[in-house]
């Protein structure tokens, strides 16, 4: 019983509303716009849609700026990030393909100044040979891969637990 009162009244932690709102951003590469009709087997038909709506959700709980962007062109990914500069304080990026393929994408990112963490929603580790490289995980501050849209959360999570640790958020 005084363990059923005790569990009922714990506090949730709150957001110091009035401090400086963190900008986060989520970049997805290409393909992302299409996730739900990919490989249906290998993304269970997970859609971006449904990825923004969990995250926009999670972020108004902190109290932080999230912002979206996909896109199937590298340049223009390119450019959001140096544009990031100074801007934003973390990046999300699911690069998709652009993860094993794009050197200009690790320059932008390490350009930019921007702490970030590479999402992927498979295990990129037990896919393709190919796939196994990224010219990002060695410059991120982590790699969250295989845990499907899940791992938007996780990412979204530890980026907060980052940006607190560092003193730009204060939960």
């Amino acid at each position: 019983m005084f363990l059923q009162k005790k569990l009922n009244t714990s506090k949730k932690k709150k957001v110091n509303h009035n401090r400086y709102k963190a900008k986060i951003l989520l970049i997805n590469g290409p393909n992302m716009n299409v996730l739900e009709r990919r490989e249906t087997g290998l993304y269970h038909g997970i859609s971006l849609k449904d990825i923004i709506k969990k995250m926009k959700e999670k972020a108004e709980n902190f109290g932080v700026s999230l912002s979206f962007f996909q896109s199937n062109a590298e340049h223009e990914i390119i450019d959001l990030i140096h544009n990031s500069y100074k801007k934003v304080d973390f990046i999300l990026i699911n690069p998709g393909a652009f993860a094993h393929t794009s050197v200009a994408l690790r320059d932008a990112i390490l350009a930019s100044k921007v702490p970030f963490y590479e999402i992927h929603i498979t295990n990129i580790y037990s896919r393709e040979y190919f796939r196994k490289i990224s010219y990002l995980s060695d410059i991120a501050e982590g790699v969250i891969c295989g845990f499907y849209d899940q791992g938007y959360i996780f990412a979204l999570e530890a980026s907060i637990n980052f940006l607190s640790r560092n003193g730009s958020l204060v939960i």
